[in-house]
Parts: C-alpha cells; structure tokens; sequence
C-alpha cells in the first residue's frame, strides 16, 4: 500500500503531467523550428507580370544630370548648401563598388526612401563577391576559436551570422538552399568533441536553426559519401548550413535596388573625389571605361564600398592614408560531380597545414576550397598558381578512397578571389591571415567619405544596415527616411522584410509550370527555377523553338549544362550585361563550372551579343580575344614551362618529307627534335621489321604506325610485367616512350641474373653491377657410356637488367622536356607509387613506363586546345586515347576522359 501511495501520489503525478506537456511542448518547437522554405507570396499560379528595368544608357543620363561643366548656376559649395534637397541631379548618396557590400548598401538605402547612385568599376559582382565559397553560414571555425580563446568578437560573428542566415534564406529563397555538410571522424576521441561543438552551433542559432546535428556511424556515413577513405574511418558528424549562387544573388541585389528608384551602372569609374572648400566631399568625377567621357556626379554623401580596393579610395580621399585592410588570397578549384554526392558536402577541420578546406556540390559539380594566403591587391585579377591548385588536389586525396584517382586533368577550372579581411593591430607582420575575424568595420574620414570594409557574403545585409545609419547620421538624412516606420532607432531599415527579385512568386515546384507551358528539358527548367526565380517567365519569353519534337523551347550554349542561348539576350535586356565575359562568368556561371566548356559556348556568346548590340567584325574579335585571356585567369591553358628541343638530330622533318615525297603531319608531335631524333634512332628496329626495302615511304610509314601504337597504347612494344602496351589511357606522345628509355638507360643501374639450368634443379642468382656486361652461355655436355649410362647437361645464361632506384625517378624524369613531367611533383610520384603498389627501392623499365603514364594522368594541366571530333563527343567523356591511324585517332590522342568536358581535356 505505501508503493501504491507513492506512485499514484499527487506529487507523482504532477511531475508525470509536467513532464509530459514539457515533452510535447519540445517536440512541437523542435517540428517548427528552423527557417522553414518560403512560401509564394503569390495566390495563383499565373506567371507575373513582367518587368523591363531601365537601360544602361538611361542609367547614364540620369548620372549626368547634375554635371559642373554642363551647369549655366552657380551653386553654393559650403557644407550645408551642398546641395538643396529639390536640386535636379543631386543624390543622397553615391555608393563605390557594386559587389554584394555595394549592392547591399544600395538596397538599403533605396528602400529607406533615400535618392541612391551606385557605380562599379568594372561589372557587378566581379571581384571577390563571385569568388566565394559559396556558403551562407556561421562559421563554425570561429565559434572554435571563440570557445578555445574566449573570445567575444568572435563569439558575436557567429551569432550575428546565423541571425543573417536565416534572414538570407528568406529575402532570396530562389538563390539559396540547406546544406548538410559532414566532418569525417578518424579518431574515438574526435566523436564527443565535434558533437559538442556542432550542438553549440545548432543552441546558438536557437529558433533560427535549420535542422539539427546528427552523428553518423561508420557504415552510414560510407553510405552516404561513398567517395570517403574509409581507412581508420569512426563515424561523422553532420551539420547544417546554407549555400547560395553568389553572382546571381549580387544580380538579385542590384536589380531589387534598381526596383526601388536606385540608379546603378557598371563600368563606370570614380577618377577624382569633388570636395568643397571646408574640404568636405561634395560629389565625385566618373568616368564611363566603354566610351571613355567622364563627368561629375554631385551627391550629399559618398560610401567606399569597394571590398579588397578600399584603401585605393581612401587614399584618393587623403594620399597620407594608412592601409586598413589586409587582402588575403581564396583559391577554389572545380571537379566533376562524382567527386561528391549532390546533397552533402565535406569539411576537412585540419588540414595538413592547419586551414580548413570545404569540398562542395554546386551546380552540378563539386566546388574545392579554399587556401588563405596573405596577399597584394593589384588591378590585374587574381589568378590561382599551379602550387595553390595542387595543394586543394593534395588535401582532397588525403580524405577520398583510394581507388579514386584525383588528377589535375579532373581540375574544369580554378579561380582566385581577394577577401578584405580587416587588419589587426595584434598580427605580426608576416603572420598568416588564418587569425584575422571576417568581421566588418564601418569608418568615416574627416572629409565625411564613409567606408565599409571587412565582413563577409552572409553578413552582408547587417554591414549595410550599420553603413547606411552611419551615413544617415553623418549627412543628416534623417528627415527621408523617418516616413517609414521604424522610429529613431532603427533609422528606417526593412530590408530584413525585403525579398529580392524574382522572389514573390517564386516556389520550389515552379520549375514545373515552365515545362508544362515551355515544353523544357526538365534540367533546363530547374536551372532557370533556382537561378532566376518568378523571372524564368521572362527568361524563357526569348527562348527559340528547337524543331525538335522534344524538348520545344531552349537552345543549349554547351550540351553538358542547362545554359541556354535566352538567358544571354535576357542578360543583356534586363541584367546590364555587356561583355562575353559578363554572360560567361556571372550571368551563366559556366566559367567557374568548365573553363573549357566555356571556351566553346563562347562563340555563340559573341554572335549573339554581336547581333544584338550592332558589333561589327573587329568588335567581335576584340571581344572575343578578352574574354579567352580571362578564361585563362579561370584555370584554362595552364601550360608547363615550353619546352627546348635538343639540335642533336642530323637531319630535319622537312628533308625527310622532300626527300622521300611523304607528308609528316605535324600534330602527332609538338616537339619536332625528338620526333626527329625518334625517327633515326629507331631505324634499326624498322629495317629489322620491314626488311631489306627499297622503298623508303613503306620505312616512314612504319616508323609512323610503331610510333603511334606505343603512344596509343595499340601495341608495339611491353612485355614483362605488365608491358606499357595496356596502357591506353596514359597517352604517351609521338616517339615519348623512346626518350623515356633514353632517360631510364642513363641512370639506371645494372643487374647480372645469371640462370643455371641443370638435370634436376633450376637456380637463378642476381647480382648488382656498375659495368656493362654481355650475355653469356655456357653449354656442358657429359655422357659415359656403359651398363649404365649418365648424362649431366648443365646451361648457364647471364642476361643483363636494367633498374632503376624510386629515388632518382623524379630526377630522371625532370630530364625528360616537352611531355609535361616538368609538372611532376615529389607528392605526385608519391601517390603514383601507392597506387601502382611499388614495394621495393627498384623499377624496372616496363614498371617505369607504367609509373610515368599514371603520372600523366594525376600531373597533367589540361590543354586548351581541342579539335571538332572532341567538341562533338558526346556527354560523359570519352574513352582512352584512340590508337592507331586516321583522323579521328589523331585527334583524341592526349585525352584525358573527363566528365562535362567534352570528351576530355
């Protein structure tokens, strides 16, 4: 009776009901909380109505309406009477800079009420704001730092981050997605600790978070990403965070800006800061880089919003000026999409260096990156180095199975962005820039020129928030921006309510509707679904029948992406695109997808833009010149050092061909010296083939056809272990495999395996030598005759093999010019030689050219160059190097099978 007391107590049952309702209030939080996906703000599912933004030219004339050379008044320059609020052509603020800082500022400005200009030097977003990462996130790597050096700063980032997450999640829900991301776990004691900090990321983002961390077994985590090295693998931790398109949301920002009154124009240059005689700024002179004429823009007030570049403003504004932001270089790299599953990234915490690597799905492929390298700001783009490439290469092989073969061929681009990291006092000179906080400072000069700098893609919306009420303030804009609502203390900022173009009628399942009334390939449709949002109406308005009976409507710039020939006339009509380079690299972002695939879509880019724009012939090449030199700054053409052929050869191609009336094509080999050497070095072997002819087209021919079946793998030559025979996908040159043995011979050391062969046994003995020896046979023969008869045959064989110790291949090939090994590095040979399962100190020539194919394959920069038969090979890659003759043997030799290539690099 006591127990039964107890248990049905009144206490006892207070704590059951507390704690049932506690359990179910929980449960019900935890179901609704996150920042669940945005609904439509529109009731029906009609398209919405289209918007025409004005032109770049009217952009232009409304700058120029307040010109000093063009006025007939004079006005009164003193602070105050700067400018009276009615004065035609005068702006509250002129904003520098058209990145997502620049962008931001203006969206907030203009919803303020406030008369706003923005121009850029260049085009929107074409600096660091479309280099990123790609990621709207916290930064779990701070809150580390914050937790371990109890440091507040940082502390308040990443809360003030995740606020921001939340809030860009919602303003732009087209242009941004979750993300989970994974944190491999290779040691026990790694579990609690990444657990606790991802459950300290998920608390401090509280009723804002997305979803929750969750650990992950072994066997779950290979299931998931199976791509993972699952050597010395415990588990994994997910967590979550979000990933946007950066270019197309600086697009988003600017067009939403120009919606709200704004006036923005790129290409357009501030020469000189206009200041009065208090020596306060007063407006600025602009010059338009397309046509070159220049006039004044007069403006109240003048915000440096120029990211990485703000110190050259701010030493504009005063020559004495100090530098107040320290650059650091950002290098990502793009691999095909099976190099990570579609819906989950990877997080490398500690890499070999102690910096922290993402590897990333993004538009169909996979995103690596970043270094974070101290850096000088130049006007010439950042361009990513060969080592910084090859380090992302090196980190990824570090957490990838090992039967993946990670090869710089693979690399479809590579792209190196400015980050304006503040400076901090505490940071030695020379110290990296690891330390520094993505944090963001708003600081105005004496002449009154307000500049931001610092911060990051996600708090972009908070820093221009900040900027603005500081410029409010300092040029006495309070009375514009009262109207709206939100007292003294806000200053009149909505942005945190202001959804961004293309968003209203924007839903998740749109894409449908535009298959359904467009009749458009279902990837096609996505695309434009994700990338444009409710203005994938408009988009799709100017997409061109393609006489096919499906799809109907979207003619491809390149077969293996879902960019189409609308979304060039779409960019130029409705987002200020101007340049090949503008379609290519922001618009469409199939620049940092392929640099290759690119390069080919770039001749219709030109001819549409040239029939739209009125560009005649020298126009068109003009363009079209600028636009390969900048895929070049995106990882295309990358070379090796050029080559010096060796004058050994006594005779050259053009006397062989007068001589012998053939034709040598020149595109088997680049390098015409060792092909010539090749050709006379071999003739032996040839007569030995052929016989004893007269006919010296059928010795060329054969030297052709041998020559090309070991370079293509065909035959010719590879017994042994393996042979280099087999080895297709190598693709060895034209003559390679023969300066190769040239090379091996010199180095290689000599080893006697001496063979007897008796009645009963056979013993075989190696032994090293240093001198070269021949081979010898000996042959006993003993017979006895008798009632019983003995024969003893003895046979001894010394036959000379060559070797060559795994030390000195890499100097052996550093010997070997024009087929790229210059490219080699120690790391290279390293993972080549796991690969094959090298064991002992020593390789023999059949291993050596085995070894030297494979690291042409990891090693080798892709090639720009590519022939017809590549452009129209079908998507996916092609096969191996197609051996033998004709044309199309020719041409696909040197291909690197890579996926969305092409056919391969």
């Amino acid at each position: 009776m006591p127990l039964l007391r107890s248990v049905f107590s009144r206490r006892t049952l207070f704590y059951l009901t507390t704690g049932t309702l506690v359990t179910t209030g929980g449960g019900y939080y935890y179901l609704n909380s996150g920042p669940s996906y945005p609904q439509t703000t529109e009731k029906t599912r009609r398209p919405p109505p289209p918007w025409i933004p004005p032109s770049r030219n009217d952009m232009l004339n409304e700058l120029r309406r307040w010109d000093s050379n063009s006025k007939k008044s004079v006005v009164n320059d003193k602070e105050g009477e700067a400018a009276d609020d009615d004065e035609e052509g005068v702006f509250d603020l002129l904003i520098v800079g058209g990145g997502a800082t620049g962008a931001g500022v203006a969206v907030d400005a203009a919803t303020r009420g406030l008369r706003v200009a923005l121009v850029e030097r260049d085009d929107f977003g074409s600096g660091t704001s479309s280099k990123s990462t790609k990621l709207v996130h916290g930064g779990v790597r701070y809150l580390q730092k914050a937790v371990f050096e109890l440091d507040y700063d940082q502390y308040k980032l990443v809360r003030e981050a995740l606020h921001e997450r939340r809030i860009f999640l919602h303003t732009a829900p087209y242009l941004s997605a979750m993300l989970p991301i994974m944190l491999p776990i290779y040691k026990y004691w790694q579990v609690p600790y990444y657990w606790a900090g991802c459950k300290l990321y998920d608390l401090l983002a509280g009723k804002e978070n997305m979803e929750t961390s969750y650990l992950m077994s072994k066997g779950k985590a290979l299931e998931t990403f199976p791509m993972l090295k699952s050597d010395g693998l415990v588990g994994a931790v997910v967590y979550y965070d979000g990933q946007h398109n950066d270019s197309r949301m600086n697009i988003a920002l600017v067009m939403t800006a120009v919606k709200h009154s704004a006036v923005a124009a790129n290409y357009c240059e501030v020469t000189s800061l206009k200041k009065n005689d208090d020596g306060k700024l007063i407006g600025a002179r602009v010059r338009d880089t397309i046509t070159g004429k220049e006039w004044d823009v007069r403006s109240k007030g003048i915000i440096n919003a120029t990211g990485p570049y703000a110190d050259t403003l701010l030493s504009l504004d005063n020559p004495t000026h100090k530098p107040i932001v320290q650059p650091s270089s950002g290098v990502h790299i793009t691999l095909p999409n099976y190099y990570s599953p579609r819906k989950m990234g990877l997080l490398d915490p500690a890499t070999s260096d102690g910096r922290v690597i993402f590897f990333l799905p993004w538009q169909g492929n996979t995103i690596a990156g970043t270094t974070d390298t101290p850096d000088k700001v130049t006007r010439e783009e950042p361009r990513a180095t060969e080592d910084e490439i090859r380090w992302v290469l090196d980190e990824v092989r570090r957490y990838l199975s090992p039967d993946i073969r990670v090869r710089r061929g693979d690399v479809l681009s590579a792209w190196s962005g400015l980050r304006p990291l503040v400076r901090n006092p505490e940071v030695t000179e020379g110290g990296g820039t690891q330390g520094l906080v993505r944090s963001h400072v708003v600081h105005v000069s004496p002449s009154g020129l307000v500049t931001i700098a610092g911060g990051k893609w996600t708090t972009y919306r908070k820093m221009a928030e900040e900027c603005v009420d500081e410029a409010v303030k300092t040029f006495a804009l309070q009375g514009k921006v009262k109207a709206l609502g939100k007292g003294e203390a806000g200053l009149g900022c909505v942005t945190e309510d202001v959804r961004l173009v293309g968003s209203d009628g924007w839903s998740r399942n749109m894409f449908i509707g535009l298959i359904q009334r467009f009749g458009l390939e279902t990837d096609i449709a996505k695309h434009l679904s994700d990338n444009y949002g409710d203005r994938a109406w408009t988009v799709c308005e100017f997409a061109k029948p393609t006489e096919k009976n499906w799809p109907l409507h979207g003619v491809r710039l390149h077969n293996s992406y879902p960019f189409i020939e609308a979304e060039v006339h779409y960019a130029l009509k409705h987002e200020y695109a101007h340049t090949p380079i503008d379609i290519l690299g922001r618009r469409t972002r199939l620049a940092f997808l392929n640099a290759y695939a690119a390069l080919e879509a770039l001749p219709r880019v030109v001819e549409i833009m040239g029939d739209e724009l009125g560009w005649g012939y020298g126009e068109r090449r003009r363009k079209t010149e600028e636009a390969v030199r900048w895929l070049g700054v995106m990882g295309l053409g990358v070379s090796a050092p050029t080559p010096t052929s060796s004058p050994e050869s006594p005779r050259r191609i053009g006397d062989v061909e007068r001589e012998y009336g053939v034709h040598l094509d020149p595109k088997v080999s680049t390098h015409r010296g060792q092909v010539e050497r090749t050709l006379w070095k071999c003739s032996d072997a040839v007569w030995e083939v052929v016989g004893w002819t007269k006919d010296p087209k059928k010795v060329v021919g054969v030297v052709g056809g041998w020559l090309s079946g070991v370079r293509g793998g065909g035959g010719g030559g590879g017994g042994g272990k393996g042979g280099y025979g087999v080895l297709s996908r190598s693709k060895f040159e034209l003559g390679e495999v023969v300066v190769l043995k040239e090379a091996f011979e010199r180095r290689a050391e000599r080893l006697s395996t001496t063979t007897t062969m008796g009645a009963n046994a056979t013993t075989t003995t190696t032994t090293k030598t240093t001198t070269a020896t021949g081979m010898t046979g000996t042959s006993s023969k003993e017979s006895e005759l008798g009632d019983g008869v003995t024969t003893t045959t003895t046979t001894t064989t010394t036959v000379p093999i060559l070797v060559l110790p795994t030390s000195q291949i890499l100097d052996t090939l550093k010997e070997v010019l024009g087929f790229g090994y210059e490219q080699v590095s120690r790391k290279d040979l390293k993972y080549v030689l796991e690969e094959v399962g090298v064991r002992g100190s020593e390789v023999d020539f059949d291993e050596f050219v085995e070894i030297c194919g494979n690291l042409k394959d990891v090693a080798l920069v892709p090639s720009a160059a590519r022939s017809k038969s590549q452009q129209s090979t079908s998507t996916g890659g092609g096969g191996g190097a197609v051996s033998g003759s004709g044309k199309q043997g020719k041409s696909r030799r040197g291909v690197i099978p890579v996926e969305k290539s092409g056919g391969g690099v």
